[in-house]
């Protein structure tokens, strides 16, 4: 038999561990299986283990989908049945629609959710997610772009960015919704990113931003590829905030935060400028050029105030790394009699809260003016006017924003993202997208 493939593995794997059948799979969470007819049988080919263990921020999908066909010499039956060779022919569905047999063309049968259903199962998010919060050992500690299919520098690239003390699991049935949608699926890939939302705000937007741009710079060094330009954010709640700031301006407005030191020398004054610039002054990803943000706390929430939110805040460890690198700018902030106050470091529940010195300098930084924008918010059992409203965390006057393309309100709780509404409303934006690309080009 003389195997054939066009299958990509993480890393270049040559061989899967396992190729499990995908109509033998079945998934708790997925309210659709997104399947395509055709020829072929669907199977999940997943990647040796040690495939994921690198120091890059980037993750190739260790779960992949692939549709399996052996194809028989001959041409006529009585060939077919005399033949004593075979080709086991492994595609990749996103890659390929058709597969040749016989000397016709044929539709490629495909399983698009299998892959990922097995990827969400098995990966342990819901505990890990708590543990990453609470600063426990099993947590992340930086920001990982997990790819939900093999790079492709011809789709364009779909970011989605969860909320507070969530994981990618936050995400289960919009992603299935992208990829399982045919137009969406032929135009896009999805990207979604895990970061530990522990860590300040200010901390993570900085880290996010430096493990995109690596991503990036290693699938497509020269930039030019449809993949790295147009890119669309998608970001639920503290998500959402990042997303805003990923596209935003700040210029000089946030030093504001650095408590005044009076007596610094200029040498400490310039490694001190130096060492915050990365959290304190930034420009908009020039790759993105639209966003969506749902139920985001752009002016933080009072809820981040109220006793249950203040209970679990004061269970919250910051990680190491941020730990160090706080305790570092308080010795620079120390003046030559070496007197100053250590820094106050909120974690990320604290800078969620309406009263907070970060949220409040960044609630008004422009936002590029290349990106397009729309707004997805929720109103929980709100019998009142749409500005008094709020979705249970989040109040309306936070999460709107003026100046958007759109902004539709969802009957939901704080989880408007999994709603079938807000589903719909993002798959017509990203059908939006795509005209408008196409419209540009004309």
């Amino acid at each position: 038999m003389r195997p054939q493939s066009d299958v990509r593995l993480a890393d270049n794997a040559r061989v899967p561990v396992e190729l499990l059948p995908a109509a033998d799979l079945r998934f708790k969470g997925l309210r659709d299986i997104y399947q395509r007819d055709g020829f072929g049988s669907d199977f999940v080919a997943v990647a040796p283990t040690e495939a994921a263990a690198n120091d890059v921020p980037w993750r190739a999908p260790a779960y992949v989908s692939t549709t399996g066909a052996l194809v028989f010499e001959g041409s006529t039956l009585g060939a077919v049945m005399a033949t004593k060779q075979a080709r086991l022919m492994m595609r990749d569905p996103y890659r390929d629609d058709t597969i040749p047999i016989a000397g016709r063309t044929v539709p490629l049968g495909a399983n698009f959710t299998a892959a990922y259903g097995l990827w969400l199962a098995r990966s342990g998010f819901a505990s890990q997610s708590i543990r990453t919060l609470l600063g426990r050992e099993g947590g992340i500690t930086t920001p990982r772009v997990l790819m939900m299919q093999p790079y492709d520098p011809n789709r364009l690239t779909v970011v989605m960015l969860h909320g507070l003390g969530s994981s990618p699991e936050a995400w289960i049935n919009v992603a299935n919704e992208v990829m399982g949608d045919e137009e969406l699926r032929r135009n896009y890939q999805v990207w979604e990113v895990y970061y530990p939302t522990n860590a300040p705000v200010a901390v993570n937007l900085a880290n996010i931003r430096k493990a995109l741009d690596a991503t990036l710079k290693h699938f497509d060094p020269s930039g030019h590829a449809r993949a790295s330009q147009n890119m669309v954010l998608i970001g639920h709640s503290m998500g959402g905030l990042i997303a805003r700031l990923l596209v935003s301006s700040s210029g000089d407005r946030l030093w504001s935060l650095v408590p005044a030191r009076a007596n610094l020398s200029p040498a400490k004054r310039a490694r001190l400028r130096e060492r915050l610039a990365p959290y304190l002054q930034f420009t908009p990803m020039p790759q993105v050029t639209r966003a969506i943000f749902l139920a985001a706390p752009q002016r933080g929430t009072p809820y981040a105030q109220h006793r249950l939110a203040r209970l679990i805040a004061n269970l919250v460890r910051l990680p190491v790394s941020v730990l160090k690198e706080m305790a570092s700018l308080s010795d620079l902030l120390k003046d030559d009699t070496n007197k100053g106050s250590p820094l106050r470091i909120p974690n990320s529940i604290d800078n969620l809260s309406d009263k907070d010195p970060f949220i409040l300098a960044a609630a008004n930084l422009p936002i590029s003016q290349r990106v397009h924008y729309h707004t997805i918010v929720g109103v929980h059992k709100s019998k009142g006017p749409l500005q008094d409203s709020n979705d249970g965390v989040v109040p309306y006057w936070s999460s709107h924003l003026d100046g958007a393309d759109s902004e539709l309100a969802i009957p939901s709780w704080h989880s408007v993202q999994e709603t079938p509404a807000a589903i719909l409303e993002l798959r017509r934006i990203l059908r939006l997208h795509i005209a408008a690309l196409q419209q540009a080009r004309r």
